[in-house]
């Protein structure tokens, strides 16, 4: 993987190798952390860390907690066999319908909805994680997203009396039927979800000869 200095050489890292972590991983090596350049990580300079939220929402990738729990870019060429692996076939109504969906995620899952896109701060409350309420928030968002039934649209900030933005930006929720569209989102669907997952160990095979093969397919893997 190249040195990431710019704006357009993540771009280029995600479309070539298709699914990259923000943070590194167990593929070492293999991340933006690991292969950014210093001075745009976490310095006064614009950086991967911004950059992340403008490629969300300009559609460019897809943005989530993907790999291992952790957060990282899917290309949308690959979007679709990733969402066919992940869901193992079941849109999540289907989920619902056979069992195999927490109550919290369908709880979690349906104000998204309702609302298309929705900022963490309003979502626990709706859902009833406050203070004295519900517990596990984390845990629940991050495994709809690693289903691939959720991904982040964008990172708002904050505004000050003045208008100015501050602090950390803030993960808005959407579903990537709505944010991506459900065409592409669901485009693999005719394959069998053990042929989408073959297909992406192969392509990564090819992109990192060197890692073992028992790696990536721990990488990918839910």
């Amino acid at each position: 993987m190249k040195t990431i200095h710019t704006r357009q050489d993540l771009i280029d890292v995600i479309q070539e190798y298709g699914f990259v972590p923000l943070f590194s991983s167990c593929i070492k090596g293999y991340s933006v952390e690991e292969n950014v350049d210093p001075q745009v990580w976490f310095t006064d300079q614009e950086g991967p860390w911004e950059w992340k939220g403008q490629l969300a929402v300009e559609k460019i990738c897809a943005y989530g907690k993907f790999f291992r729990k952790g957060a990282g870019f899917v290309s949308l060429q690959w979007w679709p066999d990733f969402v066919n692996y992940r869901r193992d076939g079941y849109d999540f109504d289907a989920r619902c319908d056979e069992g195999l969906a927490k109550y919290a995620d369908q709880s979690i899952y349906n104000e998204v909805v309702k609302h298309k896109a929705i900022q963490t701060k309003e979502l626990k409350a709706l859902c009833g994680y406050t203070k004295d309420g519900f517990k596990g928030f984390d845990t629940n968002i991050v495994r709809l997203q690693m289903q691939t039934y959720l991904v982040i649209r964008d990172f708002p900030y904050a505004l000050d009396k003045n208008g100015n933005p501050y602090g950390w930006g803030v993960s808005e929720y959407t579903t990537p039927e709505l944010h991506i569209g459900r065409r592409l989102t669901r485009s693999a669907y005719k394959r069998d979800p053990r042929e989408s997952f073959e297909r992406m160990v192969s392509f990564l095979q090819k992109k990192l000869p060197d890692v073992p093969e028992a790696q990536i397919r721990k990488f990918l893997k839910i």
